[in-house]
Formats: C-alpha cells, structure tokens, sequence
C-alpha cells in the first residue's frame, strides 16, 4: 500500500568535516588526501563519500590510459600496495583514416607532450574501486547507492551540504510502500565531483554565477566497448590513435585501440558535440569505424564483453568555471580538467582533489566553514594542471574552426611552439564561440545519413550493446530526464531538426512514435547510461538530466 505523502517524515541529518560528491578518481583522491592530511597532523578529521552508482567504479567509463603523475602525488608507494595499474605503454601509433586506405603519421612530427612513455593502459573503474579501498581503509566513510539529489543552504546562501533523493517514489510521483527518505549529510566544506555535465553542478553554477566571463565548456560524447580478441591478435602496451574516416572533416573526433591485460583491448569513439548534422549517430559512427580494413582485423575471432557511454568535458583552459563558491568548490571534469589533445583527465583530476583537500583542510584546521576556499584555485591555476591545460588551449578551438585536417597541423605546430615556450604557443588563446547546443543545423540543412545494419559479430544495435553495460533502474519511479515543454519538443526538436536525440542519444532513450496520426515523444528512461548527451545536445536545452535512485544505471565490468 502506498504511504499518504503527509506521513512522509523529515530527513535525517548526519554531520561531517567533508562532504565529497562522486567516487571517481577526483573525489576518492579528495577523500584520502584529507585523512592523509589529518593523520600525520594527528587530529581526527570526518569524511564521507557518496557514489550514485551501485559500487565505487560502476559508473566509471573512461578508455583509459592514464598518466600516473596523479597517483604517485596521492600514494606514492602504489605499485607496492597493489594498484590495477600494470600494462606500460610500450607503442604509440598515429593514423589518419581514409574510407579503405590508412596513412599513420610519423611520431617524430608528433609533439612531445602527446607521447604516452611513462604512461599506463588500465581499467579507470577497477582502479576507482582499488581507491574506494584505500580511502575506506584510511576510514573514509564511502557510501555507494547514494545519489546526491539536492544541494543544501544555510541562511546566508552557504552551502553547508546536500541531500540524497527519497527512494520508492513512484511513476505518479507519490510514495510506494518502499518508500525511504533521503539523508541530509552536511558538512564544513563540500567538494563536488561529479564528473562532466553534473546535475549538481549544474544547479551551483546557475546559482553562483561560476561560469559567467568564461567561455562555454564544450563536450564530446565517448563510445566505448571492451573486447577480449585472439592472442595472436593482441599487441599488450599498444595505444592506437585514429582521426578522420568515418567522420568527414567538419565534424571533430576520432578513436582509440588500447591493448592490455589478458587479451583485452578497449576500443573507443568519441563525437565532438558541436556537430552541425541533426541525423549524425556517433552511436552508429563507432560501428562504422569499427569496419574499416585496418582495425576491423583486431576484433576478428573475438568477442565484446562491455559496452558505455560518457560525455567528456573539452573546454579546456578557456572554459574552467569559478572553482570556489560558499562552502565548497568543484573539482575534475566537474571543472572540465580534461586534456583534449592527450584524451586524458584521471591525472589532472586526482591533481585537482588534492589541491581541493589541501585547502579544505588548512581552512578546518584554522576554524573556518562555509566560505570561500580560495587557496584552492590559487595552488591549482599555478600548478601542474593549469600547465597540462594552457599548453594545448588552442587545439579544440583549432579543430572547431578549421576542421579535422588542417585543425589538427595548426594545432600540432601550436602544441609545437608550446613545447619550445612553455605556456605561450601562438601567443595568444582562441575563443570557443557558441555552445554545443546552439552548433546544430535544421533538417533542412543537412541530409540523412545511411548507416549499414550491424551484423551482429563486429557491430551491433544500440539495445543488444545496452545489455552489455548492465544497466538497470527501479522502473516504478518518476522519469529522471525532465522535458520542461513537451510541445516545444515537438515543435522544434522532431519538426525543425528532425528529432537528433532519436541518434545522439547512445542507449535508444529517445523515440518519436506515430500513432495514430499522432507524433508521441518517448522516454526509456531504464535503458539510460548516464552520459549526459541529451541534458548537452538538445538545440532547445529542454531536456534536463537528473539522478535517478541511487544505485540505478550501469554497472560497468572493468571498464
């Protein structure tokens, strides 16, 4: 029997020094370099981890090969504590893609900053689950099924925490007889890791103005599986860059072969998000490209064992917000830490959430709470990461506003020029212009694009590859992705630009259905893989992502 929503109690309240949102690598980092901190000031020091999804590293997507300057600052003996980090890249290679040819670009024109020597090929949520052990075992609290829903205020307008969602909210909006309240956890300082394009960070920036004077951050959407191939077929330490085909060339991305492990090799697409062409799939763009006579090869006599989907942040250096507001600050790709050209942010945000950590910490220590920490953007933007980032600031704009081809040697020589005067380049820093949103051209504009039918070997449909990602909602709650104005929907986004969310979206959410006579908009909102594409891509911004249950969406294998 449902509850009658006047018995709906009041939540809860739990207090901590630190609350952390997100256990991705930033918000783990964050976590153990506070206990860190405390223990070898020897006092005691509260903090809490909450992670939407159904374990630390079961929403973590990433290709990955990271650079271990991150992890060595946060726990230098790694190696000898056992860190999932094994595979050193041993081979790098470069290609630009033709529709049947291949052409691989000579390393020695690439610049220094884009060889991977040094760095490692690893599962990103395997090493997440391998922190979540290291912070717990420092007695960080780390509570997974727990998706932060609400940011909290004092009466100055401070953030002094944030709630997480009721749980047994049904369909209709009204309490199930499995109703559960939402937890307020409050604390001193709130540090947001929610990774790109988060619903928290989202509300905080609206409300604190954090991206006002700032260029807007721009996205990719990456596509990734995981396959395990033949022996014969497998190159451990081999990291595979391509550009070009099946892209043309006005439209920004490219994809990754990274072999490692047990015959493992994640293969990878990502779409810049300020693509013009309402009928693209970057869904269908990644089997495509899976197709071509050079990589199709890999994958012969293999089989895929996972599949994902995540919204990168590409902004970069002109795009980072304000770090800091009352109360807490944001760190990683929540900020947009990511390096477009190296396609790597696992370094810079664990950099960042030490930084974050560091600055909570001192201000604890000295009696604050609840105000600005701005030593944080002071040590950040003057360290390691502000360098990753200045030095390769103008290569996603380069891409945008030239194209894939001469884009990337314009960005090449900039990156160059980088390398010979650090931090100044061309000598000066291009602007991103419009959203990525607003880049979109109506049906008019631009023709439909004829993908082949996947075969069921090498490519697949986008619900067979969904099965693949283990993902799972409570079907019986409200819809967590909100269209504010359904005719509006209708109206513009299935009449003017010929309904793009049917083939942005990488899980088959989005449908138009005739019935009829009727155009009825459809939301699978279970089948969601929590990339945040639409919340990105809608040309009316109409669709806004928002957490479901805790503990809802995929639950990624290794990935």
């Amino acid at each position: 029997m449902a509850r009658n929503e006047a018995e709906i109690p009041p939540r809860e309240a739990m207090e901590f020094d630190v609350v952390v949102v997100g256990a991705g690598p930033a918000g783990l980092a964050s976590a153990i370099r506070l206990k860190q901190l405390a223990a070898a000031a020897g006092r005691e020091l509260s903090v809490v981890v909450l992670e939407k999804g159904s374990e630390v590293g079961a929403h973590i997507l990433s290709g990955a090969v990271i650079d271990p300057i991150g992890l060595s600052t946060l726990i230098p003996d790694w190696k000898a504590k056992g860190a999932p980090v094994e595979t050193e890249v041993t081979e790098d290679r470069f290609y630009y893609l033709g529709p049947a040819g291949v052409l691989r670009i000579p390393n020695i024109f690439m610049p220094p900053l884009m060889s991977n020597h040094g760095n490692y090929i690893i599962s990103l949520g395997n090493l997440c689950r391998w922190l979540g052990e290291q912070a717990a075992e420092l007695g960080v609290e780390v509570y997974p099924g727990f998706a932060a829903a609400e940011v909290l205020y004092d009466e100055r307008g401070a953030v002094v925490g944030v709630a997480t969602g009721d749980m047994g909210i049904g369909r209709d909006g009204k309490p199930t007889d499995r109703f559960t309240r939402g937890m307020e956890l409050r604390g001193k300082y709130t540090i947001i890791a929610e990774g790109a394009r988060g619903s928290l960070t989202k509300v905080l920036s609206a409300k604190f103005g954090l991206e006002k004077g700032r260029e807007p951050q721009k996205y990719g959407i990456g596509l990734k599986e995981l396959w395990e191939v033949r022996p014969d077929k497998h190159r451990p330490g081999l990291v595979q860059h391509t550009l070009g085909w099946p892209l043309d060339d006005a439209t920004g991305g490219g994809s990754f072969l990274y072999h490692y492990g047990d015959n493992l090799v994640s293969v990878g697409f990502v779409v810049h998000l300020n693509y013009t062409n309402p009928y693209l799939s970057p869904y269908n763009e990644f089997q495509r490209f899976k197709t071509h006579p050079a990589i199709r090869e890999t994958f012969e006599g293999g089989k895929r064992i996972a599949y994902g989907a995540r919204a990168l942040s590409e902004g970069g250096w002109q795009s980072i917000p304000e770090l800091t507001f009352p109360g807490g600050v944001t760190v990683g790709c929540a900020a947009g830490f990511m390096n477009v050209p190296r396609i790597k942010g696992s370094h810079n945000a664990m950099l960042s959430g030490i930084a974050a950590a560091e600055a909570a910490f001192a201000a604890i220590a000295a009696g604050r709470a609840h105000d600005r920490l701005e030593a944080y953007p002071a040590a950040l933007l003057s360290g390691p990461v502000a360098r990753d980032l200045r030095r390769v600031r103008n290569a996603k704009p380069l891409l945008s506003r030239f194209g894939t081809g001469l884009g990337t040697m314009l960005s090449g020589v900039d990156m160059w020029l980088n390398t010979l005067i650090p931090g100044v380049g061309l000598g000066f820093t291009l602007k991103h212009g419009k959203a990525d949103h607003a880049a979109l051209k109506t049906k008019n504009d631009r023709r439909p694009i004829d993908y082949p039918k996947p075969d069921g070997v090498l490519t697949f449909d986008r619900l067979t590859n969904v099965a693949f990602s283990a993902t799972n909602h409570e079907e019986d709650q409200p819809v967590h992705l909100k269209v504010a104005d359904m005719e509006l929907q209708k109206r513009s986004e299935h009449d003017v630009y010929a309904g793009p969310s049917n083939r942005y979206c990488p899980a088959g959410v989005y449908e138009w259905v005739e019935e009829g006579g009727q155009t009825r908009y459809v939301i699978n909102a279970q089948n969601c893989v929590h990339c945040k594409t639409c919340d990105i891509k809608d040309p009316n911004q109409n669709i806004n992502w928002t957490v479901p249950e805790g503990g809802g969406g995929p639950n990624y294998p290794g990935m």
